[in-house]
């Protein structure tokens, strides 16, 4: 750093500035105030070594940094990070240009899809041309501004390129005004020439003052919360689904009140699952194909179906053929209008914690032009039955989590079950891609809002081991579990070094299947034989279903650092659990799991998904999953 003859001015390079920009941010809510940027995640090339690099070096003491080994695993690690955070605090990354930029993409459109906030700073091609190309420079014959950093623009909320050092002000203005915008946040992008990172420039000192970003609640519309309480005053079988909004928001106690107030029924979505704990009474399970048979046959029967925070993804709504009564309406109540907006419902644009609040104090008793108006309960009936139903599939899940013989191989379930009896409110449970996340939704209790965090607006294989980092960067004193197939496993285990690097104490549960089971079934159901989802040799026939590959994930996760446990039994399995549980170093759990699901079966989806299956075929496989896909598609239905 050097001064200027200006006192209002010091002297720094790009990347020197923005590092001590990002350490001033912070954000506010409700009182609450906290740093924006927590800490930078950074592999070095030399698109950044030379700026962004120096930087993190040169402000050691103001901006904390992890080193990460796999691009796309550090904005999954930021992501955890962020979502732990509800959103109120996130992380940056930085990578050299190049490959390192572009396998930024995959976590990006995560980011976006999940509508959770993350800084992505990628290094740049040479803004000043001095050789072209040069070392990663993509060529494109017609456009002479195009980098790879240019596949980052629709996966990113906010995309600048800093071409000139002043042009920095405005767009890391412009990048934390989209951070911290619930209605708008996602990846934000600013990509940063190599040569432009280390100009020095003259930099405004208030532009390094501390600042501070309010994340709004806005209130909603009075017309449009009117006509939200007119219609739930109305309906005899009404439905809350519950989405991620409603945990981002901080609004599981405003909804729990309006619960207990109402005696309306909560689903929810995966993003959503745990606003309400399992043993709540209205709360009756994960909603569509991979929810729970008491919240399907709600749906089914709902004539009001209000969304909270929800995108209606084609799983929370069984690619529209799940909500089946001819008169259904809906209410969507989001943040943000384009999700509002879906199912043409009723629209309520508002904060999820300010609404709830809101429809609650409207379906209080009270008075009205001289006349009471009581307060608004479904009627008892309902009640009574729903509550049944989720006894019922309660049953279910006990079943499916028992193990009759403790000396046998666990089944997926079985392991679900012996960590169920486990953990606590403390314990965070990650996944996000392969059989699991199906199973979780219908099977898992989760006790407090953060406990449930699978990842399914992307689903992406790999994300669950650097999640576990963030989440475990963001809250010290949670037990964080990440949850993998072996499919999965191999995809990116590459942060399990970062993990031993840094003592964080996470616990990677491996399910050792053989093969990418979730798809394997899906391939059955639509006659696609399983083909090419087994790790098996080849046959003499070329197909894959000779001996199970001689894989050993356990070894290869002791070879990065971890500690691994390997039961082989339901009775090794949960003295397993438990001690990795208390472990104080990462922990593995390595087991191999029971396929042919003989002794305690997941109940099977409770809705149809719709999965396109081959018009015509030859392969009686197909020809008779066609004729199924035919039958399912003709109830679809658009909500208008």
């Amino acid at each position: 750093m050097s001064t200027t003859n200006r006192p209002d001015t010091v002297r720094l390079t790009v990347a020197q500035a923005l590092v001590r920009f990002l350490a001033a941010q912070h954000t506010e809510r409700d009182g609450v105030r906290q740093r924006l940027i927590g800490a930078t995640w950074g592999i070095f090339g030399h698109g950044n070594v030379a700026g962004i690099g120096q930087a993190l070096v040169e402000y050691g003491d103001l901006m904390p940094f992890h080193q990460g080994r796999n691009e796309q695993a550090m904005v999954h690690a930021a992501v955890g990070y962020a979502r732990q955070s509800r959103r109120l605090s996130t992380h940056a990354v930085t990578t050299s240009i190049g490959p390192g930029a572009t396998n930024l993409t995959t976590g990006a459109a995560l980011a976006t899809i999940n509508r959770l906030p993350v800084l992505l700073l990628p290094g740049d091609t040479f803004a000043t041309r001095p050789a072209d190309p040069v070392l990663q420079q993509l060529e494109v014959p017609y456009a002479g501004d195009v980098s790879v950093n240019d596949c980052l623009r629709p996966v990113s909320r906010w995309f600048d390129r800093v071409t000139r050092p002043e042009a920095l002000i405005p767009a890391a203005l412009a990048a934390m005004r989209v951070l911290t915008d619930p209605a708008e946040t996602g990846a934000v992008t600013l990509a940063l020439p190599q040569d432009v990172q280390v100009e020095a420039y003259d930099w405004p000192v208030r532009f390094f003052e501390e600042r501070v970003w309010t994340v709004r609640r806005p209130s909603p519309d009075p017309r449009e919360l009117a006509d939200a309480v007119r219609e739930l005053r109305a309906a005899r079988r009404p439905l809350i689904v519950a989405g991620g909004g409603v945990r981002h928001s901080g609004a599981e106690h405003a909804l729990r009140a309006l619960a207990d107030a109402t005696g309306i029924p909560v689903a929810s979505t995966q993003a959503g699952k745990g606003v309400l704990p399992h043993d709540h009474p209205a709360d009756v399970g994960g909603i569509g194909h991979t929810g729970t048979a008491t919240a399907d046959a709600l749906a089914r029967a709902a004539d009001l179906v209000v969304g909270v925070g929800t995108r209606w993804s084609d799983f929370s709504t069984a690619s529209a053929t799940l909500f089946e009564n001819p008169d259904v309406r809906f209410v969507n109540i989001n943040i943000t209008g384009f999700d509002a907006h879906k199912m043409s419902g009723a629209t309520v644009v508002g904060d999820a914690r300010v609404t709830l609040q809101r429809l609650h104090d409207e379906l209080r008793e009270q008075t009205r032009d001289g006349e009471r108006v009581p307060a608004h309960h479904v009627d008892l009936p309902y009640e009574a039955a729903y509550t049944a139903a989720k006894v019922t599939w309660e049953d279910q899940v006990s079943t499916a989590y028992a193990a009759l013989e403790p000396a046998a191989r666990p089944t997926q379930a079985q392991v679900l079950g012996a960590l169920d009896a486990l953990v606590d409110h403390r314990d965070v449970l990650i996944n996000a891609a392969g059989s699991l996340p199906g199973d979780l939704h219908k099977l898992w209790r989760a006790r407090s809002p953060h406990q449930y965090h699978v990842e399914y607006g992307y689903s992406c294989m790999g994300y669950e081991i650097p999640a576990a980092l963030g989440v475990q960067l963001a809250d010290p004193g949670l037990r964080v579990w990440a949850l993998v197939g072996d499919g999965t496993y191999l995809m990116m285990p590459t942060e399990i070094v970062t993990a031993v690097q840094e003592h964080l104490p996470i616990k990677v549960v491996i399910l050792q299947n053989h093969g990418y089971a979730s798809i394997g079934g899906l391939s059955e159901s639509v006659g696609a034989e399983r083909f090419g989802t087994a790790y098996r040799f080849r046959a003499p026939d070329g197909s894959y279903t000779g001996a199970p590959l001689p894989v050993d994930l356990g070894a290869n996760a002791a070879s990065l650092g971890m500690r691994v446990l390997r039961p082989k039994t339901v009775r090794d399995l949960r003295e397993a659990l438990a001690e990795a549980r208390v472990s104080d170093v990462p922990t593995c759990v390595y087991v191999e799991t029971e396929t042919a699901d003989t002794v305690s079966g997941v109940p099977p989806a409770q809705a149809w998904w719709d999965v396109p299956v081959a018009e015509t075929a030859s392969r009686p496989a197909a020809v008779q999953a066609r004729e199924e896909y035919d039958r399912q598609a003709r109830l679809r239905r658009r909500h208008l």
